[in-house]
């Protein structure tokens, strides 16, 4: 299901490096519209998430902002457990802590009430560019890179995402956030493996009719 890009292609903060793409990207599906849904619960922010250390920086440089409108404090975002990876910018990253919360353990940058991630939500509130606060491996599922590939992760291929088998595809809800991670030339090369990719899907019996694209 792996198949070669043309081309290496960096995302903009310099890791990682994609050349390669799992096509089931393009047929597996998933709810995509997350602020619409009534069953999950943000069950995808349960166990945290990955944060690359440049990233890290870059929240902890925004300290005062995100502690007085998050009334989170610092000490309570990370884990402060780092592990050594190439494909992360700056060469390592760390976990956010999880918190119990009404809806059970979540990421503490998630909605303990309502919905979504509330880094999300303050960059559009302050007028700012999303990508500045959220980070890059939340932005950019259900698509994840690992050894220079673009892959499925794993709570779709063990069927343990809740919204799993309905709405758009991987690729088409993570469509934008990829063009804005590794540029306009990737999507174009992957728009035109989707095509490809859809109509092998369709006569293997792998998807029973043309998805919609979102």
């Amino acid at each position: 299901m792996i198949v070669p890009l043309s081309r290496p292609f960096v995302a903009r903060p310099g890791a990682p490096t994609v050349e390669r793409v799992d096509r089931r990207i393009f047929w597996l599906t998933y709810f995509h519209h997350c602020l619409a849904c009534h069953f999950c619960h943000d069950s995808c922010c349960q166990y945290g998430c990955t944060v690359d250390e440049e990233h890290t920086r870059r929240l902890l440089a925004e300290a005062d902002t995100l502690q007085q409108a998050l009334n989170l404090p610092v000490d309570q975002w990370f884990t402060d457990e780092w592990c050594e990876d190439a494909d992360y910018p700056g060469g390592r990253c760390t976990r956010t802590q999880v918190r119990e919360t009404p809806k059970g353990p979540l990421c503490v940058f998630a909605d303990p009430v309502g919905r979504g991630c509330r880094l999300h939500g303050l960059a559009l509130q302050l007028g700012r560019d999303v990508h500045d606060f959220k980070p890059m491996v939340c932005s950019l599922f259900p698509v994840l890179f690992e050894g220079g590939t673009l892959v499925v992760p794993i709570e779709v291929e063990d069927e343990t995402l809740i919204c799993r088998g309905s709405g758009v595809t991987l690729y088409r809800g993570a469509r934008s956030d990829l063009e804005y991670y590794f540029g306009t030339e990737l999507v174009a090369e992957l728009d035109r493996l989707e095509g490809d990719a859809l109509a092998e899907a369709q006569r293997q019996g792998l998807v029973a009719l043309p998805l919609v694209s979102a």
